[in-house]
């Protein structure tokens, strides 16, 4: 894990090398072990890395690498190719020869090998740049479900690229703020741009989207961006029998787990107490590894605190288990250092309680932590998951049959199913469209925002719904299009902020494959959800953790950290700035702010709070 930059100049020479070392230098936190910086022989292609040593720990495995194949190529690159020994072996048999135990040597040979197509034998987290002599173009590719980050600029001068943002304001870039962003932000809580990926919170940055390869060539400024792997939603194995599927998830879950835990450094592992990162702990204890060390936030005294199920793990398993009680005044101390690091609003208060676990693992000296991530985005996790998986079965007409309903509400969900889930059920496209309405609607009535900001800003809703109003389709929603990937933002800011690393189990894009093509009675079954996975860990978990009826987020008692003198203070400061721009009208500066919970909706207090400082 590391930060990268590079400039890939077009013309006259714009940049150089002390410009490239300022790039570098905003992106220390991700890479305190070592720093390493490349220039072609012309001046024109600058490459610069920030190391955070996992796999091979010495000096011969330092980036950017360069190595001479049949092409002559150079690499920086953030992340980890958990599969990189088998890949390593299947290269030596093509009569490849390595110096290095690192993945970094192994992706270089891959992509000599395989070319563009490298990407599809990667099972791993990865931004990675790539540069060939032979062809001068520069090679760029971002890992399935984007748990790595990379952003570019580009102008006449040439192409920008870094693991965050501020290292491309280090070059004089200027803040832009996409203000159709903040609109959405401020509505609807989105950070994002479902139907255009490339987008951030400003107008001069982009991100290269998951799932996608990058070609740039300077001698003619040609930009391409193409999309190398994805999933079918509607590819389903309707004949596999449940012992068979229960064997397959097994398998890949315990595979994705025991590649996962491949380093050179300590290895330890986040702990909420829940289903998903209790699995993942499970797994790890199933096989011949030393125990790891547990991360994990606890909040006395609140209703939605983990700490017994924590504590009640640590006791049975015998771990080592260390804990932080994050409380307002660690939000009011740290909020600044965070909002820094993630460069963008992030939702809620569960962000510093994620930032104070990493600290906690810093402290530690644990560089590797794995976490449960992911599994609700896969096997449909979240509370309104039910009404997709209800609406597929009226629509096959065994929703009443099935007994769904009635085994949900019996484990206390308040989802309901009613008249206007039979119409999105029967016509989807006319309820896509309602809901998309309805949304644009709310959002102009919204009373703080000013009529110009409204009026210039909301020309498209970028609220977007499914592609396919079943279960499945939400979930691809939530996994590749809009959900995961802002989850996935805030852990890798969080986690590079104090330069640990941070592991996804359950997105092996294998694993992730299999769970979709399963019908969606593997993922919620008796009014359970994640049905597959509860039924696979409950040999290894306890009952009461396996079976929880309850789902609870990640979530502190941001309602009382809001209800903070210094808080609301923030608060009024954040809605000042805005007023300031006008964006908010004036009296709101007259309105108390109202907390609220963390997944409450229309918590436009937060909101302002953390839109605000990226303006």
């Amino acid at each position: 894990m590391c930060g990268i930059a590079g400039i890939i100049q077009k013309g006259t020479k714009s940049y150089n090398i002390a410009q490239l070392q300022q790039m570098t230098a905003t992106l220390a936190h991700r890479g305190p072990d070592g720093e390493g910086f490349w220039q072609s022989a012309d001046e024109k292609v600058l490459l610069g890395h920030r190391r955070l040593s996992i796999i091979d720990l010495s000096n011969a495995a330092a980036q950017p690498m360069v190595r001479n194949y049949k092409q002559n190529l150079t690499i920086t690159y953030n992340g980890e190719i958990y599969n990189y020994p088998e890949l390593r072996t299947i290269l030596q048999k093509e009569g490849y020869h390595f110096t290095t135990q690192s993945d970094t040597e192994v992706i270089l040979a891959a992509y000599d090998f395989y070319g563009e197509d490298c990407v599809l034998h990667f099972d791993g987290m990865f931004a990675l740049a790539i540069w060939n002599e032979a062809e001068q173009e520069l090679f760029a590719a971002r890992d399935r479900f984007g748990e790595k980050p990379f952003f570019y600029t580009t102008d006449d001068k040439g192409f920008l690229f870094a693991s965050e943002m501020k290292a491309l304001w280090a070059t004089g870039l200027t803040k832009q703020p996409n203000l159709q962003l903040m609109f959405n932000y401020i509505t609807i809580g989105y950070v994002d741009n479902p139907e255009r990926p490339e987008e951030t919170f400003y107008t001069n940055i982009f991100k290269l989207p998951a799932a996608c390869r990058l070609y740039y060539t300077p001698d003619d400024g040609e930009l391409f961006i193409e999309k190398y792997w994805d999933i079918d939603p509607q590819a389903q194995q309707r004949k596999i029998n449940e012992n068979n599927a229960l064997d397959e998830f097994e398998y890949l879950f315990e595979q994705s787990v025991q590649k996962r835990l491949r380093s050179d450094v300590a290895v330890g592992t986040s702990l909420s107490g829940g289903l998903d990162s209790s699995s993942v702990l499970s797994t790890i204890l199933q096989g011949d590894n030393t125990k790891p060390q547990t991360f994990s936030a606890i909040f006395p005294g609140f209703e939605k605190d983990e700490a017994g199920y924590i504590n009640q793990l640590a006791k049975d398993w015998e771990i080592k288990s260390h804990t932080v009680a994050p409380t307002a005044d660690d939000m009011i101390n740290n909020w600044q250092k965070i909002v820094y690091h993630q460069e963008e609003p992030f939702g809620s208060s569960g962000i510093v309680a994620q930032y104070k676990v990493f600290e906690l693992a810093a402290t530690q000296q644990i560089k590797v932590l794995l976490d449960g991530q992911g599994a609700d985005e896969t096997l449909a996790g979240y509370q309104h998951h039910y009404k997709w998986y209800w609406q597929e079965l009226f629509v096959k007409r065994r929703l009443l049959l099935s007994g769904e309903l009635k085994a949900a509400h019996k484990l206390g969900v308040k989802e309901s199913f009613g008249f206007r889930n039979v119409i999105a059920a029967l016509f989807p496209e006319i309820a896509s469209t309602v809901v998309e309405k309805r949304y644009l609607l709310s959002a102009l009535q919204q009373k703080d925002l000013t009529p110009d900001f409204v009026h210039l800003q909301s020309r498209e809703a970028y609220y977007s719904t499914p592609p396919f109003f079943n279960l499945n389709g939400a979930l691809y929603f939530n996994t590749c299009l809009h959900g995961l990937e802002e989850l996935l933002r805030y852990a890798d800011r969080n986690s590079m902020a104090h330069g640990r690393e941070v592991r996804l189990p359950f997105l092996n894009h294998e694993l992730v494959s299999f769970v979709f093509s399963l019908p969606s009675s593997f993922k919620i079954k008796k009014g359970y959800t994640k049905w597959l996975l509860r039924k696979t860990m409950e040999t290894r978990l306890p009952e009461n953790i396996c079976w929880r009826k309850d789902k609870v987020g990640f979530e502190p008692p941001q309602k009382n950290w809001m209800q903070h003198a210094t808080v609301k203070d923030m608060i009024h400061e954040a809605k000042k700035k805005l007023v300031a721009q006008k964006i908010l009208h004036a009296n709101v500066l007259q309105q108390k702010p109202e907390a609220q919970s963390a997944y409450e909706a229309n918590n436009f207090n937060w909101r302002y709070l953390t839109a605000a400082p990226f303006l």
